[in-house]
C-alpha cells in the first residue's frame, strides 16, 4: 500500500487533475454500478456532502434513523451547516431496518406551508450501533422502490462498512445497493487504507455533491498519493474481511457462553460486536475498561445504549490487524477481569 502511495501519479484534485483520484473514482462508480463517484477525506463529510446535493433547495428535511450514525455522530451537521431538518424514525432493534410504512407517515410534501418538505431518506449499512447488521438487498430494493417511485425522493446509504455488508450477503456491492441512488463509503476502517472515502451516484448528483465539498472544505490538491492507498484497499482487502467476521463470531460466542449479555442473542453479522457486562461481574464498567488496556493491552469503547442498557454497553470491532491470537486475549482478559481472574476460560 506504501509503494502504492510513492510512486502514484498526481495532480490537483480541486480541478479535476489527479490521474489517480480519477481512476479511484472510476473504479469505485464502477463497482457499485453508478454513474459517477467522488473522493472525499472522511465518511462524515461523504454523507454531509450526500445530504446537501439532494437537499440543494431550501426548506427540506431527511428521514434518517435514531439509532444512525448521521443522526448521533456526525455533530449535527445537516442541521448546522446544511440547514437540513431531520425526522428520525426508531430502528428496529433486531434487524437495523426502518419501519417502511413510518417512512411512508413521516413523509411531508411542499403543499403545506408548516412544513419542511422530505427530500431524502439515508439508511446505515452495516448499522453500526445496532451492532453491524448486515441489512438485506431486498430491504433496499423494497425502500428504494418507496421512496422514488412513490414518494418521489431518493434514497442513500452510509455504506461506511457496506463491504462488510456485501461479503456477509455474499453479494456484489453493486447488486447490494442496486435500490439506492446514492452510497457513501469509507476506504479506511475494515479495507484498511489510512484515511478517505467515496461517495458514488447519478452525474448531476456528483456534479452537486462536489460544489459542497469544496464549500466544506474537502477539496484536496495532490490527493493521488492517499487515492491509490484506497484503490489498493478495494483490490486487494475485500474479501479478506469473512476473516473478520469469523473472528467476531467466536468472540460472541465465548463472551455469551460466559454469561455476558450480547443484543440479538448474541447474533453477529459482520465484525462488530456491542456486549454488556455478566450480573456477577466483579468490577464496574470504568474499572473493566481500564483494567482491560492496562493489563491485557485491548481498547474497548464503552458508554453505549440500547433498550434496557442505559450506558453499559462496550463495543468491540475486529479488523484487519487483530489475527486469531489477539482476539483470544482479548476474549481472555474480558473474562478474567470480570471473574477477577479467578476462573480463567477453557
Amino acid at each position: 500500500m506504501l509503494e502504492c502511495a510513492i510512486h502514484a501519479p498526481t495532480g490537483d484534485d480541486v480541478f479535476g487533475e489527479d490521474p489517480t483520484v480519477l481512476d479511484l473514482e472510476a473504479y469505485a462508480a464502477d463497482l457499485f454500478g453508478k454513474e459517477r463517484a467522488l473522493f472525499v477525506p472522511t465518511g462524515t463529510m461523504g454523507n454531509l456532502v450526500a445530504i446537501l446535493a439532494h437537499c440543494h433547495g431550501r426548506a427540506s428535511e431527511i428521514i434518517i434513523g435514531s439509532g444512525s450514525h448521521i443522526c448521533l455522530y456526525e455533530g449535527g451537521n445537516a442541521a448546522n451547516l446544511g440547514g437540513v431538518h431531520t425526522r428520525q424514525i426508531p430502528e428496529n432493534e433486531i434487524d437495523g431496518t426502518l419501519s417502511i410504512e413510518d417512512v411512508r407517515d413521516l413523509y411531508r410534501s411542499d403543499d403545506d406551508d408548516h412544513y419542511a418538505q422530505t427530500a431524502l431518506v439515508c439508511i446505515e449499512n452495516t448499522h453500526n450501533l445496532m451492532g453491524g447488521v448486515a441489512i438485506p438487498k431486498k430491504y433496499v430494493d423494497d425502500l428504494g422502490e418507496v421512496a422514488r417511485d412513490e414518494l418521489k425522493i431518493p434514497l442513500h446509504i452510509d455504506g461506511a462498512r457496506i463491504f462488510n455488508a456485501a461479503v456477509a450477503h455474499e453479494l456484489s456491492v453493486s447488486d447490494l445497493c442496486a435500490g439506492a441512488d446514492s452510497v457513501s463509503f469509507c476506504l479506511s476502517k475494515g479495507l484498511g487504507a489510512p484515511l478517505g472515502s467515496v461517495l458514488v451516484g447519478g452525474t448531476e448528483f456528483i456534479r452537486l455533491a462536489k460544489r459542497a465539498r469544496k464549500r466544506c472544505g474537502g477539496g484536496m490538491r495532490q490527493a493521488g498519493v492517499v487515492a491509490s492507498m484506497g484503490i489498493y484497499a478495494l483490490e486487494h482487502n475485500v474479501e479478506r474481511l469473512a476473516e473478520d467476521h469469523a473472528r467476531a463470531t467466536w468472540l460472541s460466542r465465548e463472551l455469551t457462553s460466559q454469561g455476558f449479555f450480547l443484543p440479538r442473542g448474541g447474533q453477529v453479522d459482520t465484525n462488530v460486536i456491542y456486549f454488556g457486562l455478566p450480573e456477577d461481574s466483579l468490577v464496574g464498567p470504568e474499572e473493566f475498561e481500564e483494567r482491560l488496556l492496562s493489563e491485557y493491552g485491548v481498547r474497548i469503547s464503552g458508554g453505549y445504549s440500547r433498550k434496557g442498557f442505559k450506558g453499559a454497553l462496550f463495543r468491540v470491532v475486529t479488523h484487519m490487524d487483530v489475527d486469531n491470537e489477539g482476539v483470544e486475549r482479548a476474549a481472555e482478559g474480558i473474562v478474567n477481569i470480570c471473574k477477577d481472574g479467578t476462573e480463567r476460560m477453557m
